[in-house]
């Protein structure tokens, strides 16, 4: 090896000081990076008064951000492995501080979209960087435990979204993004001094950056015609804009089928399992994103809660997930993860349907809280369990690619989720400002979620097997 590219060999147990700061250090990047993608959610009625914004222009300030960090965060788990984990986590880290402080700064909502798509780009390049991390510096026999207390504490802070945005847009919807400056400060220095650095010794000396081009102007077409189907129906402007992301999405196989380095190796998908939890996660995430994206927003328009109430609602799935999620991950890793990632959904499942209900008189002990308590049990028996299959399924080596590949189905699940989901039900224009229109969307919508769910636990009872996560030796001496 290249003396520039040496890498300590070390593997951490969970209860050393140095393992606690390292899953301190990639929780909290990683958290960060998914409480973003929810706790601009509650704030989304207010930016749109402050900024006269319509429903378009709310769904594009959720929906840049995802459509960069979907589009690049493979690229970003590829030059993590070729250039040092560490090192583009850092850079990542201080890229999402910037554009963070500039949607801050914003003066209207194409500034503000504008700068979104800055901050995906800093999500993409530290959130497949996080898991590997992990993977790569902890000994086997703690990895299952702490990749289940990374994805349950990275689950919570996306649940705690909608709670902290609420404290937040009281004061100003703009601390909702400068709220992120301070914590990547602590983030840096957290791995500067305490995060080993890791690469991928056989990661190719190219970067696919067609690949990551053309990736981006796929997603970025159909999300702009599925976005503006909406408004506009099947205008020129749809037509165009939808075709040229199905041409640049044809254009992408085509590259990756022919490079020799391929950013996203179509020989990954061949493994079984792991495409078989990817399509999990594709069905589920869609589903988590439509939810954050309207839930809140309903609390507010429909029922009439201020923004802090309507992000308390969601407390008592953070507190589940903090409770759960660990112990869920290490039940995974004992008796494999395919009971778990088919139950979990289902309870999500029926956790929305229960949220469906929610009307204009709504009680939120009788009306809120046990919609949310059962999607929170259901999401702590599915995130941990389906991580560790997406990692069990391939080569140790690989894991900045397998995670990279998962973060992008679920970021893409999200984004297509957020464009397609509100013009299925009928919400379009300035419906959040209107109570019962956005009601009577709202309620085909969770349908649909539900719908989703219920397809993410029948996928994962079909196709995943509990043998994908290799069963820990027996510690006991033998007789």
């Amino acid at each position: 090896m290249h003396p520039a590219r040496m890498a300590e060999d070390v593997r951490l147990a969970m209860g050393e000081p140095r393992g606690r700061w390292v899953l301190a250090a990639t929780v909290l990047g990683s958290g960060i990076a998914l409480l973003d993608s929810t706790i601009v959610n509650v704030a989304l009625p207010t930016v749109g008064r402050d900024l006269g914004a319509d429903f378009a222009g709310l769904q594009w300030t959720v929906n840049g951000y995802v459509l960069t960090l979907a589009a690049f965060i493979l690229l970003g788990g590829t030059l993590g492995d070729r250039f040092g984990r560490r090192r583009v986590f850092v850079v990542g880290v201080v890229w999402f501080a910037v554009a963070s402080l500039l949607c801050g700064l914003a003066p209207d909502v194409t500034a503000l979209v504008a700068a979104r798509l800055l901050q995906g780009v800093g999500g993409a390049l530290l959130t497949p960087g996080s898991l590997a991390i992990l993977s790569a510096s902890f000994r086997h026999e703690d990895r299952g435990a702490a990749i289940g207390a990374w994805s349950g504490l990275g689950g919570l802070a996306a649940a705690a979204g909608p709670l902290l945005g609420g404290v937040l847009v009281e004061v100003s919807w703009r601390l909702v993004f400068l709220v992120n400056v301070p914590l990547c400060v602590l983030v840096v220095v957290i791995t500067q001094r305490h995060v080993p650095e890791s690469y991928d010794d056989r990661a190719p000396d190219t970067l696919d950056v067609a690949g990551a081009v053309l990736g981006a102007l796929a997603l970025a077409g159909t999300t702009y015609a599925l976005i503006a189907a909406g408004e506009d129906g099947a205008s020129r402007t749809v037509l165009l804009t939808g075709a040229g992301g199905l041409l640049a999405a044809a254009a992408f196989v085509a590259v990756e089928l022919r490079s020799p380095a391929p950013m996203l190796p179509p020989a990954i998908f061949r493994v079984r399992q792991f495409t078989a939890a990817n399509l999990v996660t594709f069905a589920v995430y869609a589903a988590l994103g439509g939810l954050f994206l309207l839930l809140v927003v309903h609390l507010q328009v429909v029922v009439g809660w201020s923004p802090l109430v309507a992000g308390s609602a969601l407390l008592p799935v953070t507190l589940v997930m903090l409770l759960l999620s660990a112990r869920s991950g290490a039940l995974a890793a004992r008796i494999g993860p395919r009971r778990q990632m088919t139950v979990g959904p289902l309870l999500c499942a029926a956790g929305v349907l229960l949220l469906r209900e929610i009307g204009p008189e709504a009680d939120y002990l009788r009306d809120v809280v046990p919609g949310v308590v059962v999607f929170g049990l259901g999401l702590a028996c599915t995130v941990a369990p389906l991580t560790v299959t997406v990692l069990a399924a391939v080569e140790a080596r690989r894991a900045g690619l397998a995670s990279g590949v998962n973060n992008a189905v679920a970021r893409t699940a999200g984004l297509l989720a957020v464009a397609v989901l509100p013009v299925a039900a009928g919400i379009t224009g300035d419906d959040y400002r209107a109570p019962e229109q956005f009601a009577q969307g709202y309620g085909v919508a969770l349908l649909l979620i539900a719908g989703l769910l219920a397809l993410g636990g029948a996928l994962a009872w079909t196709l995943v097997r509990d043998d994908v996560v290799p069963q820990p030796a027996d510690p006991r001496p033998a007789p």
